[in-house]
């Protein structure tokens, strides 16, 4: 998530309340409304395109920390993340490499922010003989032979994930996502958008499908990457269909986070392991465990380990698009930004997106990653709903973004994606027409259609 500053975090909990009381400390006025933007990489081997040992990943990032700017984290000794003045870089469980953003104002300083991270990271990573990939999913590398990253949070996790579901370790090893994150301004605005949101992730797998292959071949989906977080764990990544439900507030949503089974607690810097109980936090709230009571940091981190579409940690988060090619990265966030933040735009997105029946729903979604912008929406296709949309958001953000960007109008970052929309071919399908010949020409598809930092000129703004 975009970096923001918790405080007062040691306090105890003790009711219900407290923890939707917690949830309205992040209301911001519409005046001060920003945008964060995470931007997932995976990190391969250049001249194979193979997944990188974590051993080069953590020279890479002792090369930034060397450079100035950042302050290194470590583990158990191990270089596992940097952290700067309002942004940082953390590492995904196979070495996927994040950018969490500082929030920003506009999408002028996301994509500056944005940039000057791609040329850091790209100075650091030639003489490693590394490269970085905006795709869904590691397209050759198995499973087994992708390293782990080295931290405590990672090996709970990849254990209960065995328990959840059959992909769950892929998803922790082999994706790679964009998120967004958004303010809202009192419960009722952040209920709007969080159903909004969820309406979009069918729209955001079809439009943003980019992850057609894994272990070297074609997987059968458009966005492997939605397949694999429908197998992962039902507690806590997908819909949230209760907060369709009329009457739904914060309430609702911490409810939904009270019953999803803990990972584990922090106490003196250690983990303590809680997957073994199926322990959930409603339960934790009303009895403790041993010795220890519920804290704010406690219900913080928790929140931390739910991975449905739309997440509120603070902000909201949404979390349905695959990572995209450098000349893209930047189409999530203004698709977001004009139909998140205008109350027109929301309206047409649940005039379009929503049939008002939860078996609906969940067939528009569950289809969305396998059949992308071909996938049936009421009497339309996901294609001609993208393309309304759109026009819908390049129409807000020319109308209320800012008029003194030097890199233009807003607008201007949907017009790759505006393309892909109305050819109907996604990202994915593209790969895939490329995705022939020897391995040497296969790596060559696979870096022209998505590696960094190759733009389109004038993509990466200073």
């Amino acid at each position: 998530m975009s970096t923001i500053v918790k405080t007062r975090l040691d306090e105890p909990v003790s009711c219900h309340d407290d923890l939707v009381k917690y949830q309205l400390r992040n209301i911001r006025p519409r005046d001060q409304w920003g945008v964060g933007v995470e931007v997932e990489k995976l990190v391969v081997d250049r001249q194979t395109g193979q997944a990188a040992e974590f051993s080069r990943i953590e020279a890479l990032l002792s090369h930034l920390e060397s450079a100035g700017g950042w302050q290194g984290q470590r583990e158990a000794g191990r270089l596992i993340a940097l952290m700067g003045e309002s942004s940082s870089v953390t590492l995904e469980p196979g070495g996927q490499l994040e950018l969490s953003g500082k929030l920003c104002t506009d999408l002028c300083c996301c994509q500056r922010d944005l940039s000057r991270h791609v040329r850091r990271i790209d100075s650091a990573a030639r003489p490693l003989g590394l490269a970085f990939l905006g795709l869904g999913v590691h397209p050759i590398t198995p499973l087994q032979d992708i390293d782990w990253l080295p931290k405590p949070r990672y090996a709970i996790m990849r254990e209960y994930m065995l328990r959840t579901g059959d992909l769950g370790q892929h998803m922790m090893k082999l994706s790679a996502g964009l998120q967004v994150n958004l303010d809202f301004c009192d419960e009722a605005d952040c209920m709007d958008k969080i159903r909004t949101g969820q309406l979009l992730a069918p729209l955001f797998y079809a439009l943003f499908a980019n992850s057609p292959l894994m272990n070297g071949k074609p997987s059968g989906f458009l966005s492997t990457r939605g397949e694999i977080w429908a197998r992962t764990d039902p507690d806590r990544s997908g819909i949230i269909l209760e907060l369709f439900r009329p009457g739904a507030g914060l309430s609702s949503y911490v409810d939904y986070a009270l019953d999803v089974p803990m990972y584990f607690i922090l106490r003196q810097g250690h983990l303590i392991d809680l997957t073994r109980r199926r322990f959930s936090f409603r339960r934790y709230l009303s009895e403790g465990f041993e010795d220890f009571r519920p804290t704010l940091a406690d219900w913080d981190l928790h929140l931390s380990t739910l991975f449905p579409e739309v997440r509120l940690r603070p902000q909201i988060e949404l979390r349905s698009a695959d990572s995209l090619p450098p000349h893209l990265a930047m189409a999530v966030a203004a698709l977001a930004k004009g139909l998140m933040y205008d109350d027109e735009a929301r309206y047409q997105v649940a005039k379009l997106l929503d049939p008002g029946d939860d078996a609906q729903r969940m067939e528009v979604y569950r289809n969305s990653w396998r059949l992308g912008l071909r996938t049936p929406c009421g009497n339309h296709t996901l294609r001609e709903v993208a393309c309304e949309l759109l026009a819908v958001a390049r129409e807000v953000l020319r109308r209320v973004g800012p008029r003194d960007c030097p890199c233009g109008s807003e607008a201007r970052f949907l017009d790759g994606i505006e393309e892909v929309a109305h050819s109907g071919v996604t990202l994915a399908e593209r790969l895939l027409q490329d995705w022939q010949g020897a391995p040497e020409q296969r790596l060559a598809a696979l870096l022209t259609h998505c590696a960094y930092p190759e733009n389109s000129p004038g993509e990466f703004c200073l």
